[in-house]
């Protein structure tokens, strides 16, 4: 009798995944069940989980193989997650010739799965990396637990397995119970129900003007203004002028909620950008990810959607900075002792904030009660590298009543998102080659590139560097706001009037306590 078995399954890594052999061996002897090869807690409690399944299915539990041996390579990757449930199952069924041991399946299979006592299978994270994994490794079938095969619905040249439990699993092996493979690719098309309109606002023009450059080139913006101007109002509308997200996006973000175990059964494959608005008591690890085994925060969550910070400054100062590399990066790296993970986070951020502790600095009609000391060590929450990461910052004042009233002229988001949309497409078009979305992602080198300007432009920015202090990032940031805004108008060439209003929405302290 063949007493060994190796039956192939796959860990997630932040992002990434490794192909896992999963190898059995037994032997006659005292019952003993180990699984090594770093395994955590929750596998090495698949000891318990693997022998009710296989028992209550109708197998050969474990306890009475004799000594029992499960092995996941490779040895020194750290292995988490109850999704070897179902490869160690079937390796013992395959090394104890209770299942055909020289299947097909098992030598082109990847197989994931969690047992519930009675031997069904129970949904798992990660599944749609995983899925796209084997397909690029060359395995034809993936068997998974039912409840996640609406994840690959997205994926091609892939056979996938919806399992209900392990008894139907083994008969399918005995060729006594036929499974249907899951319909592996479907065009899923879902039109975004949005819940504010930019028509509804009243007023605030030059908002408007600000957060529809920031949804076409990308950018990070800081609304500043009293308590009631409509800042958080603005924000919640921001989503409805947002460009459509392309395949290329749309698989990136469903895979970092399949990894956070956030996708939607009915809805498997995002296509609406992501909004996340955590609240200001969040921690670092919410806000940036990480933990003992490292999952994605609110800004990989937020990856190619928005990111709202609202009540900006009340945030501690530390986790803030936390936002610094992520920002400017548009990755996050979580380094832990048993290795360090990466996750993306190219995010757009909105940061609402109040000028002062009462909210009234700016305020035209409602007096300030803070003194100057209260407002300068408020402002101070906001540090110079944060403050230099964010590329447009706007006033948002008192809506005036004759605005409030008012009802006609407004536009609505359906047209500014068709200004958008094409200011998104000429970025497309322009970055191609270069694996960026926007304009907000050029480096130093592409902007060198793709920001063209004339010698009177020139004088002017040069003029702004002397006057203004700008740094060398502040100076960048404004190319790419005016890159932004020339997109807007399908100007090839930045031209002067582009830079003036770019330089209009540079971060101005002083304004705060004047």
């Amino acid at each position: 009798m063949k007493h060994t078995s190796r039956v192939k399954s796959c860990a997630v890594v932040g992002l990434d995944t490794v192909i896992v052999d999963v190898e059995t061996d037994f032997f006659p002897g005292i019952h003993k069940f180990n699984i090594v090869g770093l395994p955590d807690a929750a596998i090495k409690e698949s000891q318990q989980r693997v022998g009710s399944a296989l028992k209550n299915s109708g197998a050969v539990p474990p306890y009475r193989l004799g000594v029992v041996i499960v092995n996941l390579a490779p040895a020194d990757l750290r292995k988490v997650g109850a999704v070897y449930d179902l490869p160690i199952a079937i390796g013992i069924l395959s090394a104890s010739s209770q299942i055909r041991s020289n299947s097909s399946y098992l030598k082109d299979s990847l197989f994931v799965g969690e047992l519930a006592l009675n031997g069904d299978l129970r949904g798992v994270k990660g599944v749609l990396p995983i899925a796209l994994s084997a397909k690029n490794a060359g395995y034809k079938n993936l068997f998974i637990p039912e409840a996640n095969a609406s994840e690959t619905s997205v994926v091609k040249g892939l056979r996938v397995y919806p399992v209900k439990n392990l008894e139907q699993l083994m008969l399918f092996f005995e060729e006594e119970k036929n499974i249907t493979p899951f319909k592996v690719f479907r065009e899923i098309s879902i039109k975004p129900k949005y819940l504010f309109d930019m028509r509804e606002i009243c007023g605030q023009e030059h908002v408007k003007r600000a957060m529809e450059i920031v949804a076409a080139g990308g950018h990070n913006v800081c609304l500043i203004g009293p308590p009631g101007s409509g800042k958080t109002l603005i924000a919640r509308t921001f989503p409805s002028i947002l460009p459509e997200m392309g395949l290329e996006e749309c698989l990136e973000t469903t895979k970092i909620f399949s990894v956070a175990g956030k996708l939607d059964d009915s809805n498997p494959l995002v296509r609406e950008r992501p909004f996340r608005a955590p609240h200001h008591t969040s921690s670092n690890i919410a806000l940036i990810g990480g933990g003992t085994n490292p999952h994605p925060g609110e800004i990989s969550l937020s990856h190619r959607g928005v990111l709202f910070l609202d009540e900006f400054l009340e945030f501690p100062a530390k986790t803030l900075d936390c936002l610094r590399q992520p920002l400017e990066d548009g990755i996050i790296t979580i380094s832990r002792a048993a290795g360090s993970v990466t996750f993306p986070a190219r995010f757009i951020l909105i940061a609402a904030m109040n000028p002062c502790p009462c909210g009234y600095a700016t305020d035209t009609e409602k007096e300030c009660t803070c003194n100057a000391n209260a407002i300068s060590r408020y402002q101070r929450k906001l540090s110079g590298p944060i403050c230099d990461r964010i590329d447009i910052f706007v006033d948002v004042p008192r809506v005036k009543y004759d605005k409030l009233t008012g009802e006609g002229g407004r536009e609505s988001s359906e047209e500014i998102r068709e200004r958008v949309q094409k200011a998104r497409d000429i970025q497309s078009l322009r970055f191609k080659e270069n694996a960026i979305f926007s304009n907000a992602e050029m480096n130093n080198q592409y902007i060198k590139k793709y920001c063209q300007y004339g010698q009177e432009t020139k004088d002017i920015l040069i003029e702004a560097i002397r006057k203004f202090h700008l740094s060398a990032r502040s100076y960048f940031r404004t190319l790419k706001i005016a890159r932004t805004i020339a997109d807007l108008e399908n100007s090839g060439q930045i031209e002067t009037r582009h830079v003036a209003e770019a330089l209009q929405y540079r971060f101005q302290g002083e304004s705060l306590i004047s």
